[in-house]
């Protein structure tokens, strides 16, 4: 589990057959085979580690559904280590599993608004949180299948939000307790149609 804040950005060195290889020579933390890291807001698995690189395989799901595929070298994506019990948990509750892409449709000085696929519109509330490449962000303002979400000068430094373009493609993470309370929803009124 992660909070959305992002703690760096780093670079894409290089794809190597399923794998996928990032610049941690700037990244002195820790981290040990099998650690759950968020790329961009994708939860991967820490597999080569080295003082200069850390690798995550990347299986063909991951690839489909999220904007890592597309990746190029020297593109710098976000990056967050798993939550841990003596983690402060600043953001909000962030699974690292992204649900789709979002595009870019505008940008301005108070942030950005996104377009997502229609079907996930009951998932989206005002005020509610939306996770972008990784980073916990407050839905400002609605529109038929896309949000505003404001950014703040710390996280446009922070992040790789900042430097996005219309047209930027973005993962997408919804709120995991509505997606809860949507699917418990759809099953009970398929219950209750099947009783009808």
């Amino acid at each position: 589990m992660f909070s959305g804040i992002v703690e760096r950005t780093v670079a894409l060195l290089e794809r190597r057959d399923g794998r996928l290889l990032f610049d941690r020579s700037d990244w002195d933390v820790a981290i040990a085979p099998g650690s759950s890291i968020a790329f961009n807001g994708a939860c991967l698995t820490a597999v080569e580690i080295s003082d200069e690189v850390v690798g995550v395989d990347v299986v063909p799901e991951t690839l489909r559904r999220t904007n890592l595929g597309a990746l190029e070298p020297g593109v710098l994506v976000n990056v967050e280590r798993s939550v841990t019990l003596q983690t402060l948990l600043d953001g909000g509750l962030v699974l690292g599993h992204v649900d789709a892409v979002a595009t870019v449709t505008d940008v301005d000085d108070e942030g950005i608004v996104v377009h997502y696929p229609e079907r996930f519109e009951p998932l989206v509330v005002e005020k509610g949180t939306i996770v972008l490449n990784g980073v916990a962000l407050t839905v400002a303002e609605l529109a038929p299948a896309s949000a505003r979400v404001a950014l703040i000068p710390e996280t446009r430094r922070r992040t790789n939000l900042g430097t996005c373009e219309v047209g930027a493609v973005l993962n997408i993470e919804f709120d995991v307790i509505g997606k809860y309370v949507a699917r418990l929803q759809g099953v009970r009124l398929g219950r209750e149609a099947e009783d009808a």
